[in-house]
């Protein structure tokens, strides 16, 4: 699939719900990582911003490596952390046997599923997707840039289901919620995800 073809699914079966609110210096980020980002994930934070999919799976906001992280447990520089500590001590699938990737973290599930990039390729646009999925404790490669991946979970076109929830996978349309937006949702009173009325909504925010 390429690039734009990705795009074009990508937008059919989750088109935005409001406009980015992520701000991201790029320069800033190639300089503190030593490496441009993805095209496709730039272009995914330019038009949806960083958030949720499906109220399960979260595309992480940027963060320059060194810098301080935008949350204590969340987000680039912590997901990228705990990746590498997954990738020392658990199995992997066997088209990984023996490799040593440059992981970088762009996305995380409420099943604890970690999505990265192997960064290790001096082109971004090819970096492959890798995910260490949680129930199986293994990782496994999928050969195609982020937006593809969540193209192909959103019409469940993998061999099998990369997360360890049904949430995602075969979602159409699918729902995504950069973090202004669910806060927005929150403070009119409204569950975020069903729009429905819900009297709890916002009494555990900052």
């Amino acid at each position: 699939m390429s690039e734009e073809t990705a795009w074009e699914t990508l937008l059919r079966l989750m088109p935005p719900t409001a406009a980015s609110d992520t701000l991201v210096d790029w320069d800033q980020m190639r300089d503190a990582w030593d490496k441009e980002f993805p095209p496709d994930y730039r272009r995914f934070i330019g038009e949806y911003g960083a958030g949720t999919l499906e109220d399960y799976l979260v595309v992480l906001h940027p963060e320059p490596k060194g810098g301080r992280p935008k949350a204590e447990l969340s987000g680039m520089l912590h997901e990228t952390a705990n990746a590498e500590s997954a990738w020392a001590r658990e199995p992997k699938s066997p088209e990984l046997a023996g490799t040593a990737p440059e992981l970088i973290a762009w996305g995380a599930d409420a099943g604890s599923d970690i999505l990265c990039w192997d960064a290790s390729g001096d082109d971004p646009g090819t970096w492959p997707v890798l995910v260490r999925g949680r129930d199986s404790n293994l990782w496994r490669r999928y050969d195609c840039g982020m937006v593809e991946f969540l193209a192909c979970v959103l019409r469940a076109d993998l061999d099998q289901n990369p997360l360890g929830d049904l949430a995602p996978w075969g979602a159409q349309p699918a729902t995504f919620l950069n973090e202004r937006e669910e806060g927005r949702r929150l403070e009119q009173g409204l569950d975020p995800w069903t729009g429905e009325p819900d009297p709890y909504a916002g009494m555990y925010g900052d």
